[in-house]
């Protein structure tokens, strides 16, 4: 089961376990918009607890278990952070963060009742750094690793295995439902509209999301996997390396040269 799985890197995971001989369920606000999926697109959004636990109980009832959940679905935001709206900030943790624990709960009873189960949490490598102008994202895909953690060590009793799936920047649409603070004339967050563009244009020019899918496949195969997997350029994982051998001002200087602040 993929949640968000009708575009971007959750239809490409989809579409590579089906040709792996995979039963994939994708979910989506609005499955009626994808009549043309190579697999079943079902009704859930993660924001709605409701639609949440419909989804789970027709799967359940229909195959009987649920082997594999991928918590996909996630949106970006961007601005500075004094100008993002609370309320946007919010919107995105209940996507981003709440939202995979709700539908984690949701089938946890399934897998134990199963003593199996295998739960990966799709994040982002700008999970593990505050980056300028993408302060919210980083800090809801930041907290969703962590809570991995959390959930490894919780779930051990019950034959029940949670790991990450961190991507870097790959050729999706993300950028099409992300929020997006507007450029303000006479702001003082002057940058923010050449950094903005910069984002864009990683997306754009980055490889295709197969990368993610392939790695999802091998996580899926590995009888005890690691807490966290990177997906990325070389630059973009050692990015993580470097954060954790350079002291902070340094790694700071090295970001602001990055995107030209």
């Amino acid at each position: 089961m993929i949640t968000g799985g009708s575009s971007g890197i959750g239809k490409s995971i989809g579409e590579y376990l089906l040709e792996q001989g995979y039963k994939v369920y994708g979910t989506s606000r609005n499955p009626d918009n994808y009549p043309d999926s190579k697999f079943p697109i079902v009704a859930l959004d993660v924001t709605k607890k409701e639609t949440i636990s419909e989804c789970i109980s027709s799967l359940i009832a229909k195959e009987n278990k649920i082997d594999v959940l991928i918590n996909n679905a996630g949106v970006g935001i961007t601005g500075a952070i004094e100008e993002i709206p609370e309320e946007e900030i919010k919107k995105n943790f209940e996507t981003n963060f709440f939202g995979p624990i709700n539908v984690i709960k949701a089938v946890l009873p399934q897998m134990r009742k199963q003593n199996s189960g295998l739960v990966i949490n799709i994040t982002s490598i700008a999970g593990y750094m505050g980056l300028p102008f993408r302060g919210p994202y980083s800090a809801s895909k930041g907290a969703l690793e962590l809570l991995t953690e959390a959930f490894r060590m919780e779930l051990k009793d019950f034959n029940i295995n949670m790991t990450n799936v961190a991507p870097g920047d790959f050729a999706t649409n993300i950028a099409a439902g992300r929020y997006h603070a507007p450029v303000k004339e006479g702001s003082p967050y002057t940058k923010y509209g050449s950094v903005l563009n910069d984002i864009d244009a990683h997306v754009d020019k980055s490889n295709s999301p197969i990368a993610v899918a392939k790695k999802v496949h091998q996580v899926i195969q590995v009888k005890n996997p690691k807490a966290h997997y990177k997906v990325g350029s070389f630059l973009q994982k050692f990015s993580i390396v470097l954060k954790r051998l350079l002291p902070q001002k340094m790694y700071e200087k090295m970001l602001m040269n990055h995107y030209n602040l």
